[in-house]
């Protein structure tokens, strides 16, 4: 099952890199691949966690899917998990996790997913692993663009 997994420092707060995760509706505008995300349901949880039910349009050239994940926005532990729902996956999983670096945060990020088509996998899997690597990067670009 192909997997990816990344750690870096920036120079943001835990919080305010927590908050832009979390902000998956300006997706869309800076994530690459991100064509479209609406948010389907948002409910808060008695213990403070927010669940959200989104769909996200991924597309890459003429290729054009939509999946559904439940995000689960946990602030108290500054993690967010996301889980698929429905889509051109039999899997995917993948988690955020913001940790104090001293004046730094160090962002986390780890992901592994199956598509259900082989072709498709054949055909998406390289791109979405590029894609994953710049990731990173356009986070870090966003939060410089609203945070400083």
């Amino acid at each position: 099952m192909p997997a990816f997994q990344s750690s870096r420092s920036v120079g943001f707060s835990p919080d305010q890199m927590f908050d832009l995760v979390a902000d998956v509706e300006h997706y869309p505008e800076f994530l690459p691949l991100c064509e479209g995300l609406k948010i389907r349901k948002r409910l808060t949880l008695e213990d403070g966690r927010e669940v959200l039910l989104a769909d996200m349009i991924v597309g890459y050239k003429a290729i054009r899917e939509t999946f559904t994940s439940r995000v689960t926005l946990d602030r108290s532990t500054l993690r967010i998990d996301v889980e698929y729902v429905d889509g051109p996956f039999s899997h995917m999983e993948n988690i955020w996790r913001f940790k104090a670096d001293g004046n730094n945060t160090t962002v986390e990020f780890s992901i592994n997913y199956q598509f259900k088509s082989r072709m498709l996998g054949l055909l998406m899997g390289g791109m979405f692993d590029q894609a994953f690597r710049r990731f990173a990067d356009a986070f870090e670009k966003r939060a410089a663009k609203i945070y400083r």
